[in-house]
């Protein structure tokens, strides 16, 4: 299931920074868009915030956000407590903003595209496995196995 998920990943990320490419945006990255899209529906936002409403870690959300300040695509300034950051937009991203959502409406098309092909939509999915994996995590359902139960008592 993971090889699998990844694989998707990998071939989806590829033809979108391929596509990135193509109209001019090559040091963009898809991992780039939900924070983007964040900001903009919600303003400055602390990292902590950020990775809530993208779905990932604070670690993760904290290393995209500094691979886009590199970029100098989002700036950060402390917040009121001194561990905080908040991530703003800079002048090169709001430049960007009419490619970025051409580039989002083309990529949304494309997905409904995709996902009229399959035999389930692929996004309902996805969603479906995340709100069971959070009322049980995937850990939990193995340590639950035969397979599981034998390892723990030393069985072969």
């Amino acid at each position: 299931m993971g090889t699998l998920l990844r694989h998707v990943l990998e071939l989806t990320e590829a033809d979108v920074s391929a596509f990135f490419e193509d109209i001019g945006l090559g040091d963009y990255r898809p991992r780039f868009t939900p924070v983007v899209r964040a900001i903009v529906a919600r303003g400055p936002l602390s990292i902590r915030d950020l990775a809530a409403e993208v779905g990932v870690t604070h670690s993760a959300a904290s290393q995209t956000v500094a691979q886009m300040a590199r970029q100098d695509l989002v700036s950060l300034r402390p917040g009121t407590d001194a561990r905080q950051r908040i991530v703003s937009l800079t002048e090169k991203t709001r430049r960007l903003m009419p490619t970025l959502e051409a580039e989002w409406a083309a990529t949304s098309a494309a997905a409904d595209q995709l996902e009229a092909e399959l035999p389930y939509p692929l996004r309902e999915v996805l969603a479906a496995a995340v709100e069971a994996l959070e009322r049980k995590s995937l850990r939990e359902r193995i340590g639950e196995t035969d397979a599981a139960l034998s390892l723990r008592r030393g069985e072969d």
